[in-house]
């Protein structure tokens, strides 16, 4: 009996790893997507009839694929360690809601973030969304300092235009949006000009912040996500090598390349070795 379950298992692991099932899911994402899109579009009662009929026949489809990944795992604990299984399950048990009712809302909107299922099927899409999350603590102490930045221009744009358009700075929080704005390029020329009626320099008061903010905070940013997604390009490539340091975690670049100058230098001194015993 062991053996009949571990060969159905086998036979599960396969299928789920294999290309062609793999693809054929990412299609049903993606067909799942499009007719999410035409249900927003004016279509006669018997094409949505159709497209509701679709839908069934997806998520039926994905209850079916989420179910052989969890048999070709056969242990819970192993299956529910990873992030996108969690997710995946969660978005097909919301799938399973009936669009209709009190729940249709929630229905329609997790048949929405089923398209998000991609990311979880292509591993490039996971590789940049692991960066990205791995990169909002980075980017935290960054936003933080922005916002001690926007506080202070905003409590002073404050004090000094209130009396020029109330509209715009009446109170810091209002001013902190007028400086989004600027910190967007939107019209924000438009304000400085309206300012330097009053005070000829306030020009300084708006390159500087947004010196501070469109090229120095933001550049921060980029180059947070950059280092954060090479350090993550850099442990799955160890990954599809199989090079490891101890403790099981992927080797560094730094390491692989030591590793490869000591290989080659090892190769050195087997062809001396070899050229001298002839």
């Amino acid at each position: 009996m062991k053996s009949i379950l571990s060969n159905i298992q086998r036979k599960l692991h396969a299928l789920d790893s294999s290309k062609l099932f793999q693809g054929i899911v990412i299609f049903v994402i993606i067909f799942s997507a499009l007719t999410i899109g035409l249900k927003t579009h004016n279509i006669s009662s018997s094409f949505l009839y159709v497209l509701v009929l679709i839908d069934v026949g997806i998520t039926v489809f994905f209850a079916f694929e989420i179910v052989i990944r969890y048999l070709a795992t056969n242990s819970f604990k192993k299956f529910f360690t990873k992030g996108w299984n969690i997710f995946d399950t969660v978005i097909v048990i919301g799938s399973l809601i009936p669009a209709g009712g009190s729940g249709i809302l929630l229905a329609r909107l997790l048949r929405v973030f089923r398209v998000l299922r991609l990311v979880s099927m292509v591993p490039e899409l996971r590789m940049l969304v692991n960066a990205l999350l791995k990169a909002i603590p980075r980017m935290g102490y960054i936003a933080l300092l922005m916002f001690v930045i926007f506080y202070m221009y905003g409590a002073v744009g404050s004090i000094l235009f209130e009396d020029i358009e109330p509209e715009l700075w009446s109170d810091v929080s209002i001013a902190m949006l007028t400086l989004f704005r600027v910190a967007t390029f939107e019209d924000w020329t438009d304000i400085m000009y309206m300012t330097m009626k009053t005070y000829p320099l306030s020009w300084i008061y708006y390159i500087s912040f947004i010196f501070l903010t469109a090229f120095v905070f933001l550049n921060m940013m980029v180059g947070t996500v950059l280092e954060v997604m090479n350090e993550e390009h850099d442990r799955h490539r160890a990954e599809l090598h199989g090079e490891t340091k101890e403790g099981g975690e992927p080797a560094s670049r730094a390491q692989i390349d030591k590793l490869e100058s000591e290989l080659g230098e090892i190769k050195k001194i087997l062809k001396e070795l070899k050229l001298n015993s002839n």
